[in-house]
C-alpha cells in the first residue's frame, strides 16, 4: 500500500499520492509555482487511515502548478419546436493542472 491523501478543492474531492497529476478548478498562480492544500479530509501512510472531522489539523499536501488550461467545450443548445427559437451557447471551464509533490 502506498501513502495517499484525500483533499478537497473547488467543491470536489480527490484521492492523491505523490507524483500524481490532476486537473482541478481554477487556482491562482503561474506555471511552476507552488501550492499547498490545507483541506485534507483523509490521510493514509499505507497501514493506518486517519479521517478528519471534517479536516485533519496540521496535515498539508504540497503541489506544483503544471499549467493553466481550459476543459473541453460544452455546448448548450435550446430549441422550441415550431416557434422559430433556438439558442446555442458554448462554455469551456478554466482548469489548473497540478502535480502533487509531497504529503505531510
Amino acid at each position: 500500500m502506498e501513502a495517499y491523501a484525500v483533499i478537497g478543492t473547488g467543491g470536489k474531492q480527490y484521492r492523491v499520492k505523490p507524483g500524481d497529476t490532476l486537473k482541478v478548478e481554477l487556482l491562482e498562480g503561474e506555471a511552476g509555482g507552488a501550492l499547498t492544500f490545507d483541506a485534507v479530509l483523509a490521510l493514509s501512510d499505507g497501514k493506518d487511515i486517519k479521517v478528519g472531522t471534517p479536516f485533519i489539523k496540521g496535515a498539508k499536501v504540497s503541489a506544483e502548478i503544471v499549467e493553466q488550461t481550459k476543459g473541453p467545450k460544452v455546448v448548450a443548445f435550446k430549441k422550441r419546436r415550431r416557434k422559430g427559437y433556438n439558442r446555442k451557447v458554448g462554455h469551456r471551464q478554466p482548469l489548473t493542472a497540478v502535480r502533487v509533490t509531497s504529503i505531510g
